[in-house]
């Protein structure tokens, strides 16, 4: 009875003889790795044995994959299916180009700040070729639609635009992109969080620089169909709105919410970067008479972007075997695991080892394998959940009111976007006026100042935790600086490139801030309870409804300057759609201040 009564001692259960067998292997395949070491190398993935104790159950990470086993009494079982099932959906969502350079490094996977390095340039690259296809239409305006004293040199322009309706026509070619790129992009958003986003957006640059392309081909096949132009513009509208919800969803995926703002106020510098792209190439083919290839040149480069992004973009760390930033299973089991570690060196790799235990989230989601079988079980729950729909990601706190404020900070900044050259072609600077080619060139200074802003409004955001009160200040300073553009900006070439600048700053600050690290932030809001599959959805209703916004203001230019021939009143309309965006956001201000004052 005694006996009965004393509590009984929790003990270790030992290693059975299956572990401790593999265990002794893998260390003989050590031995054996060194003896063959001037021999040819294997395709053998590194080879990491990692074995720890939870509620009879072991996970082992092995040769880059989890190996879990359960054990049942005596005997150990291995969830063959399960596994099997993981492997399928890893060979399908690893691309093949960057499975071929581990192999040519020998196997050994790489770590994931150097994930984190690819991910930034090759989505910089993808959404660089986006805007580099978006910016020839500006540019070649004044060639399709020439003014009269172009037309007395001789230059006739091209039909359909041609005409005395030439600026309304072309307002009608921007909003048949631009309204079929915002309805494209609400369900591009749901489509991208339920395959794999590496294959959607590798169909939509891929499509995007095709009929990109065949705008462009109208020049050579004497094209003058009006249909003909807004078929191929809506078609590529389609196709371009895959890319903003997916590279924001991929960004978002590998980076945690510290510095967020920065970074990819930094990253978003591929807005203008290919704004400022498109413009080169397209001024530099007007030189040589030959709009048609302002369009073709940016099309072919952007398909063959999207086939270097089908062959090395990773998606998601879990695809990698890192564990996600956003994990939180990592918090709640990191304390458990170094006890019942088992730590050995690489086999095929013969350098790493997995015994630095790390405290920070970035630090945390650099390792393969922490967590036992978080990152197995977190990447088996990403590709098996369902995607969030609209309604739950309408109903997460600031995502209705930013998505109304992107719609005119949008609406200003797209704007310049397809507008600026057209209206530089056509105003006097400094008592002259300056060609087609020279205006493009001259308009990429907007685009310079957008990439300060972007970085700019960032980096503030950041430091005072800030994101409504910086988007803001921005918009409303923005107002007096276009006036200032409007009324001074013929003075002089250095007082319009001044202003110009300051104005890019302040019109593309807040555009870049909500479209990146907002809708970031949003995308992993807390009230989606660690749901993987928010974020694009969350993107494309944000950027969705800038869009339209895009799609309108271009519009109303056209239709403004043709009627009243006065852009006095189309800076009345960026004046009022300003104002309308900074007041959207007064709610969400009072509470960021609430927040500080009460710190």
């Amino acid at each position: 009875m005694d006996d009965e009564r004393e509590p009984q001692k929790k003990t270790r259960k030992p290693l059975c003889g299956v572990e401790f067998s593999i265990i002794f292997s893998s260390f003989c395949l050590r031995k054996s790795h060194a003896k063959r070491k001037n021999r040819a190398r294997t395709n053998l993935s590194p080879l990491f044995f990692y074995a720890r104790r939870r509620r009879r159950r072991r996970a082992f990470f092995y040769s880059g994959e989890w190996m879990l086993i359960e054990d049942e009494g005596d005997s150990l079982v291995t969830s063959s299916e399960e596994e099997e099932e993981r492997r399928t959906m890893m060979k399908k969502n690893f691309p093949i180009g960057t499975r071929y350079l581990i192999n040519r490094n020998g196997g050994k996977n790489f770590s994931v700040e150097k994930y984190r390095w690819s991910v930034l340039a090759l989505t910089f690259l993808s959404y660089t070729m986006y805007h580099a296809t978006r910016k020839p239409p500006s540019i070649v305006k004044s060639v399709l639609n020439p003014d009269s004293t172009q037309r007395e040199l001789g230059r006739d322009g091209w039909e359909p635009f041609s005409g005395p309706d030439g600026n309304s026509l072309l307002g009608s070619i921007d909003v048949s992109f631009l309204a079929a790129y915002s309805i494209g992009m609400f369900f591009s958003g749901h489509i991208g969080d339920s395959m794999d986003l590496r294959k959607f957006l590798t169909i939509g640059m891929v499509g995007s620089g095709l009929f990109v392309c065949m705008f462009g081909m109208a020049y050579f096949l004497d094209i003058h169909s009006m249909y003909y132009f807004v078929a191929v513009q809506i078609m590529a509208g389609v196709f371009q709105s895959t890319g903003w919800p997916s590279v924001v969803s991929v960004v978002g995926n590998w980076f945690g919410k510290s510095k967020r703002g920065l970074i990819m106020g930094v990253w978003n510098a591929h807005t203008s970067v290919g704004n400022i792209l498109g413009s080169l190439i397209a001024a530099r083919c007007l030189r040589d008479s030959n709009w048609g290839m302002s369009f073709i040149i940016p099309g072919v480069l952007m398909a063959l972007s999207g086939l270097v992004i089908n062959l090395f973009l990773v998606v998601d760390p879990e695809d990698a075997g890192h564990a996600s930033p956003h994990d939180t299973s990592l918090h709640h089991e990191g304390g458990d695991i170094s006890e019942d570690r088992i730590e050995l060196m690489s086999a095929a790799g013969g350098g790493e080892s997995m015994s630095s235990m790390v405290s920070s989230d970035d630090e945390r989601a650099s390792t393969p394998g922490l967590g036992g079988g978080s990152s197995r079980s977190g990447f088996m729950e990403r590709h098996q959940s369902e995607a969030v729909g609209f309604r739950a990601a309408l109903r997460i706190p600031g995502v209705v009111t930013f998505s109304l404020c992107l719609f005119f900070t949008k609406l200003v900044a797209y704007t310049f976007l397809y507008w600026l050259p057209f209206y530089i072609e056509r105003t006097e600077i400094g008592g002259e006026y300056l060609s087609a080619a020279k205006a493009g060139e001259l308009s990429t200074l907007f685009d310079i100042g957008g990439v300060i802003g972007g970085i700019l409004a960032g980096y503030l955001s950041d430091k005072y935790n800030a994101r409504s009160m910086v988007s803001a200040g921005f918009v409303y300073a923005s107002i007096p600086v276009l006036y200032l553009y409007r009324e001074y900006g013929s003075l002089s070439m250095n007082v319009n490139i001044g202003f110009m600048m300051l104005a890019g700053v302040l019109v593309n600050g807040p555009y870049a801030l909500i479209t990146t690290a907002v809708s970031a932030d949003l995308g992993t809001h807390e009230s989606l309870k660690g749901n993987a599959k928010a974020l694009a959805t969350v993107t494309a209703i944000i950027d969705g409804t800038g869009s339209i916004g895009a799609a309108i203001g271009p519009m109303l230019t056209g239709y403004i300057s043709s009627r009243t021939n006065d852009w006095n009143n189309v800076f009345y309309m960026l004046y009022t759609a300003d104002l309308v965006a900074g007041m959207l956001l007064t709610r969400l201000v009072l509470k960021e201040i609430r927040a500080m004052v009460a710190l």
